[in-house]
């Protein structure tokens, strides 16, 4: 039954995964890719449109891969799968936290967490970097696809964001660089085809 199946599948994700929505993306593309539930290409698709809606990306992609997969019952089955140990840890976390975090041990192993989760991070970015500039899929793929519109829209994105912190000193807003990547889009893949 394919609800169970994407319950159980989020659950597990949601489970063994630390570092937040980013650091999830991996396990899901693994397990989306496994179950065959759709292709990389699909999956980089809904990652951008997770990474340009309102909330947790983690949260989004289970909705739209459930929802994908099963309808409006399958995103309910994916979303409650990786909410729930998360919401059930951080219950836990919060009735033990002040007790716990007084031992070194504890510190240990948070600490011994953050260079995975940012390894976790800079890989699934490398990897899409590479996937939507390069189209290379897989590391045995000998044929590369050069997006030079891709890598302009990046670097636009970047310069942008960049100059604007040294000019202003302030960050960038995440939804202003989000409607100018698409105006670039639409301009770069819509009207120069």
């Amino acid at each position: 039954m394919i609800y169970l199946t994407l319950f159980l599948t989020f659950l597990k994700i949601g489970a063994v995964s630390f570092g937040g929505g980013y650091a999830m993306i991996p396990l899901i593309q693994d397990e989306v890719l496994s179950h065959g539930w759709m292709g990389l290409e699909e999956i980089i698709n809904f990652i951008a449109i997770c990474e340009s809606t309102p909330g947790p990306i983690a949260v989004n992609m289970a909705t739209f891969v459930g929802y994908s997969m099963a309808g409006v019952l399958g995103a309910l089955c994916a979303t409650c799968g990786v909410v729930l140990p998360s919401f059930v840890i951080i219950l836990l976390v919060v009735t033990i936290i002040t007790t716990l975090l007084k031992f070194a041990g504890v510190k240990a192993f948070l600490n011994g967490l953050r260079p995975v989760v940012v390894g976790l991070i800079l890989g699934t970015a490398i990897t899409i970097f590479v996937q939507v500039v390069f189209g290379v899929t897989s590391v045995l793929e000998s044929t590369i696809n050069f997006d030079y519109k891709a890598l302009i829209i990046f670097a636009v994105i970047t310069g942008m964001s960049i100059g604007y912190k040294k000019i202003t000193k302030k960050v960038m807003s995440p939804i202003l660089l989000i409607v100018i990547s698409a105006l670039l889009g639409i301009i770069f893949y819509g009207l120069l085809v």
